[in-house]
């Protein structure tokens, strides 16, 4: 039973933490399509923001689908 609770509280921190990533992430985005719509070479800068952002949001997904699978498990014994 607090495996469970643990898990679920563990799965809300990590959906917390992807809708923060994205906030970021939007910020570089805007950018990036600031300079497409002006014609200009993005800034090195919010590329790699994006980038980094990107993988950090894809890693934490990779976290969420795991501790998902292990909730799943656990409820179904």
């Amino acid at each position: 039973m607090f495996e469970k609770s643990k898990l679920k509280k563990a799965i809300k921190n990590s959906k917390d933490r992807i809708a923060e990533i994205e906030q970021k992430r939007t910020r570089s985005q805007a950018a990036l399509v600031e300079a497409i719509l002006r014609h200009t070479e993005p800034d090195d800068k919010d590329v790699d923001f994006f980038n980094q952002f990107t993988a950090q949001i894809e890693e934490e997904r990779e976290n969420l689908h795991r501790l998902q699978k292990e909730l799943e498990a656990l409820e179904s014994k």
